[in-house]
Order: C-alpha cells, then structure tokens, then sequence
C-alpha cells in the first residue's frame, strides 16, 4: 500500500510540473511575441503600426514614375491618418507624363485635407517637378537640380540596319498614320508631324501647370520652361522653388505658416509595391546590410536596378530628363 502511495504522490507531482511548464511556457511565448512585434515596428520605423497618433509622415518619390497606383492608395489612407502634415521627399528625373499627372492629382487631394511641402533631395526633374507643383511649398538645397519642364517622345529605328542585312518588312495597315512611326520604317514627315502634335499639347499641358502652380508668365516662364535642368539656386529667383533649405527648412516652414509642431515624430511611409515578387526579399538585404552600416549602400544598388528595369518598359510619353540614358 506504501508503495502504491508513492507512485500516486509521484503522479501527481509531475502533474503539477506541467502544469507549471505549461504556465511558464505560455508566459514566455506571449512575451517573445511581444518583443517580435515590438521589433518589427522598430524595424519598420512604426510603419507596422496604426498611423492613428499625430505625426509628420514622409512620402518618398524615388526612380522612374511610372504606375502610381500604390502611392496614389498610400496617399488616400494619409489623408485619413493622424498625419498632421506631409513632407514629399523627391529624388527622381521623372517619368512618364501620365503616372507624373496622376501623381500630382493625387497630391492636390491630399493637400486638400493635410498641409504638404515638397523637399527635393537630390533631383526633381521633368515628371517629378509636376508631382512637386503639387505641394503648397517647395524647398530644394542649393545645388540640387530642378526643373527640365520638357515633354519627349522616342522610338529606335532599325531601317538601315535592315537593309544592311538584307531584311524586308511588309505590313498592311487601314492608313498611313497607323501604327506610325515604327522602328522598321523611316518615319515620314505626316508621322513626325502627328508624334509633334503629341508632344507640343502636353508641353502646352506642363507650361499650363508650372505658370498655375508657380505664378510664372512670359519671358520668366519661357526661360524657366525651355527644357533645363536648374540648380536650386537658380531656380529661386525663376520661382521654380520657394526656398534654399532641406528637411529642416520644410519643419520650420510647416511650423511657422502651418502651425505643425516640430515636436512631432517624422514616421516614414512606404508603398507595398504589386507585383514585386522578390520584395520581401529586397527587405531582408537591406535589414541585414544596415546591421552592418551599409543601409544606404544596399537601398541605393537595389533602385538602380529597379530604375533599369523600370527605363526598359516606358513607353509614349515621357516627361523625364535624359531618358533611356540618352
């Protein structure tokens, strides 16, 4: 009977031993959640968490324009956020004219509801100065590049090439204008004339915007519109840019006209670009890279080849500065 006792003791002391564990366990497991998830937002600079709390949020317009589908989505959820104000963070030579328009549409929207200052940090050329016009200010640093108000229009032509090789190319088309110009055929004058008219009514469209936006006319506007690139100093006194300045001028600027404390955190937000299989992985080379210093280095090599690949598939019209790396 003794021994029978102690094997119950014993039962049931291991009983109460896991019990314990299983406690000990579930408390641990919840707090390495936690931590998981408090890391993350760390990680992800707090754009894991609601944007409910009041924040200065940060947009950048990076590369080639193209589809602006996600950022146009990404500016609607801010415009119903706790963001108190924007700042648009620019770097880009531009892009195509209607992915550029759809951006500054977008951004008119926003300003609607939440103050927005454009900070060009690097280049704001061709389509990205449209997307800037869309911000109530515009603050550059000295020696960045702005402006390259131009419409362009390319296409390869392969015709000699094909007479120096000794091949034909027959087509069958309802008239002479469609399908025209082509890279098989040396464009005709009625073609150049048709792909010119394109090009002068989105140049008279992008004059239009920069003489609206920026209260610029005549010989100032020609000046400012006649396809260069400026530097942020000679923009100013063309009223290309409002300021000389950076991140900094933009919080003093959002303060003393707009009433944004500079208190308030700047919290990044970034778009979940479709159709980007590998982006997760992208984000696993950058996080490991920046553990090491080299954040920049990683971000900068991943863009390029982005912009590569994006420069390969734009088509029509393009408001870009030296497009095709011409």
């Amino acid at each position: 009977m003794a021994f029978g006792a102690i094997e119950v003791d014993e039962l049931l002391a291991r009983r109460r031993l896991r019990r314990k564990l299983l406690v000990w366990r579930s408390f641990a497991f919840v707090l390495l959640l936690g931590a998981g998830v408090a890391l993350f937002a760390w990680w992800s600079d707090g754009e894991f968490l609601p944007g409910a709390a009041p924040h200065v949020a940060r947009v950048t317009i990076g590369g080639i324009i193209r589809n602006e589908r996600e950022r146009l989505e990404l500016l609607e959820e801010i415009g119903t956020s706790g963001a108190k104000a924007v700042i648009l963070s620019i770097d880009s030579p531009g892009g195509t004219v209607v992915g550029s328009a759809a951006l500054y549409d977008g951004l008119r929207r926003l300003a609607a509801k939440k103050p927005v200052v454009a900070v060009v940090d690097g280049m704001a050329a061709s389509g990205a100065y449209i997307a800037a016009l869309g911000a109530d200010h515009i603050i550059a640093p000295r020696n960045s590049l702005v402006g390259s108000i131009g419409v362009i229009f390319q296409f390869p032509n392969f015709a000699e090439l094909m007479k120096t090789v000794g091949i034909s190319y027959e087509e069958i088309k309802s008239s002479p204008l469609k399908a025209a110009p082509n890279m098989f055929d040396p464009p005709s004058e009625d073609a150049r004339a048709a792909v010119r008219s394109l090009v002068e009514d989105s140049y008279g469209w992008f004059k239009d915007l920069v003489s609206e936006r920026r209260l610029i006319t005549g010989d100032k506007l020609a000046e400012a519109a006649d396809g260069r690139v400026f530097t942020g100093h000679q923009a100013l006194p063309l009223r290309l840019i409002d300021e000389i300045g950076d991140e900094r001028t933009a919080r003093d600027w959002l303060a003393r006209e707009r009433g944004v404390s500079k208190d308030l955190p700047v919290r990044a937000w970034h778009t979940r670009r479709a159709g980007d299989e590998f982006g997760w992985l992208k984000g696993m080379v950058v996080g490991a890279m920046s553990l090491i210093g080299l954040e920049e280095l990683a971000t900068a090599v991943l863009r390029s080849a982005s912009d590569v690949a994006a420069q390969a598939r734009l088509d029509g019209l393009l408001a870009l500065w030296h497009p095709r790396g011409g």
